[in-house]
């Protein structure tokens, strides 16, 4: 079965985050078959902290792709911050 799930990088105490899609049954930081994102949760200032390619999360759920509980938050958030970013462009 095909998860889009994290995959842990950075160091001790500062995680970072690519969001894959993968094998299941492959180990979490293994073999993955497409990246489409990161996450840093601690990003500060100008760092971005989130980035998710919603059209191929979309491609692969449509082909049975399951997300895992925080990568439904992650593109949910995402497609928020989206919208609102767009209504504020349109407005200036």
């Amino acid at each position: 079965m095909v998860v889009i799930r994290l995959s842990r990088g950075g160091v001790r105490k500062r995680p970072f985050y690519h969001i894959v899609v993968a094998d299941k049954q492959r180990a979490r930081n293994g073999r993955f078959i497409e990246q489409i994102g990161y996450f840093n949760p601690i990003a500060a200032g100008k760092d971005i902290r989130l980035t998710i390619d919603i059209e191929r999360a979309q491609y692969w759920i449509t082909k049975g792709a399951k997300a895992s509980d925080r990568v439904k938050f992650l593109i949910k958030t995402h497609k928020k911050t989206a919208a609102k970013l767009t209504t504020q462009t349109a407005e200036a």
